[in-house]
């Protein structure tokens, strides 16, 4: 079982910036394939970034250029750099580790979340 545990949430304003931390436990996090997520009140839950075990990046097309996620495996962490942050950034962002081979997700772990509000 690997621990997932989110930092770094809060209540910023329009076009500030956060960063979110994501560390794991266990010592397999360099084969993980590590995601952040959101999920907005009354919307379902969407991809914000993706990096592979390979250091492969995804990003959702709404945060394309203004975030940008990292992972650093000597410390079992992942970041998610969020600049030019909008209202409609505002979410409970949730970290996601899953063990890949080929497309076959073998297994999987989730964060508790981490709301950040983006208000004036």
């Amino acid at each position: 079982q690997v621990r997932i545990v989110e930092s770094g949430g809060g209540l910023v304003q329009p076009g500030g910036s956060l960063r979110l931390s994501c560390v794991a436990s266990g010592n397999l996090f360099s084969i993980y394939d590590m995601a952040w997520y959101r999920q907005a009140p009354g919307k379902q839950r969407e991809l914000v970034a993706r990096i592979t075990d390979g250091g492969d990046l995804n990003y959702a097309d709404s945060v394309k250029g203004r975030f940008t996620i990292s992972r650093d495996d000597a410390k079992n962490t992942v970041y998610l750099q969020m600049n030019s942050l909008q209202p409609e950034d505002t979410a409970v962002y949730s970290c996601y580790a899953a063990r890949r081979i080929g497309v076959t997700i073998i297994y999987d772990f989730w964060g508790q979340g981490t709301q950040v509000t983006v208000s004036s």
